[in-house]
Order: C-alpha cells, then structure tokens, then sequence
C-alpha cells in the first residue's frame, strides 16, 4: 500500500486536488479500485500537510447487498461510513432494459453520489479510476466516439458545486490488485448483470495484445501521449 499511498499523494500535488480542511468523500462501490483508494486516503491524511478528513460513501445498487466487511474495514481505519440503498439495477435492467447499460448507468450513480456526498457535508468526492482506467477510456473515446478524449483527472461540477478528484491516475491495476490481495481488502462482488462484457473489457484485451506485440512500456507511452495531448485538464 506504501507505493499507491506514495503515488496518490504525487498525483494530489501535480493537480492540486485536495484543500486544507476539505471533507473528502471516496465512492466505495466495494471493488478493490475504491477500497485501495479509501486505505491509502485515510493513511495519507494522517500526516499530508494539508489536514483533510475521509468519509466513505456506497451506493447499493440493488438494496440488498451485504457491506458489513467495508463496515469493519471502515471502522479500522477510522473513518465515516454511511450506505444509501438505490434501485439503480432495477430501473437499468427490468424497467428500461438497457441494451448498452453503461452510460446511464454511470450518469445515475454520479449524480446520486454527489447527492450523498453533499448530505454528508462533502464537496470533494474521490474516484477509483487507475492508470489502466486512463487508457481504456482514451481509447473507447477514440474507436467508439471518434473524439481524442479522457476523463479529467479533476473535475468541477457547477450545477453541484462539487470537485470530482481521481487521485490513482498514476496507479496501475497491477499495483492495486496486489495491494488487495497483501491486505486482504473485504472486496464485494458487482453483482452487474453486464459486469465482464462490456466494450471496455474488450478494450482491456486489445490493449493487452498490443502489449504483448510491443512491450511493456505500451502503456507508459500512451499516458504521456494523454499528458501531452492537450485534453482538457491533463499536464505533462
């Protein structure tokens, strides 16, 4: 956890993404993402310079999940913890019936957390997209969009008044798939009727062919192509 710990913070100061004296909420969907996100943001406010506390945040997708690991877990770490059942999965899967279900999906969940994340006095709110995640979304903008296009790795919601923050832009999902696995993080199963066949899944194939054509580098130099490409927000 030291390394990601290590990397966050880095990645805090390059985009200034936390405040002296902000509340910061992470989005814990109970993935190994967002709990290594949550135990290295508790670990780096107990001594960054900037004093800022850590809330924990989980949108239940179904109302019928059990997050009493996350709760313990929470509860070893000191921080606040709160749950809010949705019925998410149900208007998506059984009402709507979505045949592309990933973009409603993430544009329901968002705007119920920032909803959640200001019920409990936070306008800062942490995601647990990785290094890996950069990539795959550049490169779903570019095949399926035809944009040069990527998240941010900071982003201000006027209409909310909040901050979306990224702070593992620089971690990659090795490092926190072996963090998860040394510390035995209560990680929770999805439970999403498309989770494994989405188009990203088929991103993440190709870009690991394209590695094993290349080398292992691949990825280094498509993050600095990110960094230097001029998309909104991003800086070498």
């Amino acid at each position: 956890m030291k390394k990601i710990v290590s990397l966050i913070r880095r990645a805090v100061e390059d985009y200034d993404m936390i405040r002296d004296g902000d509340r910061v909420a992470v989005g814990v969907s109970g993935g190994k993402d967002s709990l290594a996100l949550l135990c290295a943001l508790a670990k780096l406010s107990e001594y960054y310079p900037k004093k800022f506390e850590v809330c924990a945040l989980t949108l239940d997708m179904a109302g019928d999940t059990d997050y009493s690991g996350i709760q313990s877990l929470c509860g070893s770490l000191g921080v606040e913890y709160h749950i809010k059942r949705t019925n998410i999965r149900e208007i998506i899967f059984d009402l709507r019936k979505e045949k592309n279900p990933c973009s409603l999906c993430a544009k329901m969940r968002r705007g119920a957390l920032n909803d959640l994340a200001l019920e409990h006095g936070c306008r800062t709110i942490a995601l647990g997209h990785h290094n890996d995640d950069v990539i795959e979304t550049f490169f779903l903008s570019l095949l399926y969009e035809g944009r040069v296009s990527c998240f941010s790795p900071v982003t201000y919601l006027s209409r909310k008044d909040v901050y979306q923050i990224r702070p593992m832009v620089y971690v990659s999902e090795r490092d926190i798939r072996g963090a998860a696995r040394r510390n035995n993080l209560p990680v929770t199963e999805s439970g999403c009727p498309a989770d494994g066949i989405t188009k990203r899944e088929d991103i993440k194939t190709l870009i690991s062919e394209l590695e094993q054509r290349t080398d292992r580098r691949l990825k280094t130099r498509l993050f600095t192509a990110i960094q230097n490409s001029a998309i909104d927000g991003w800086k070498i």
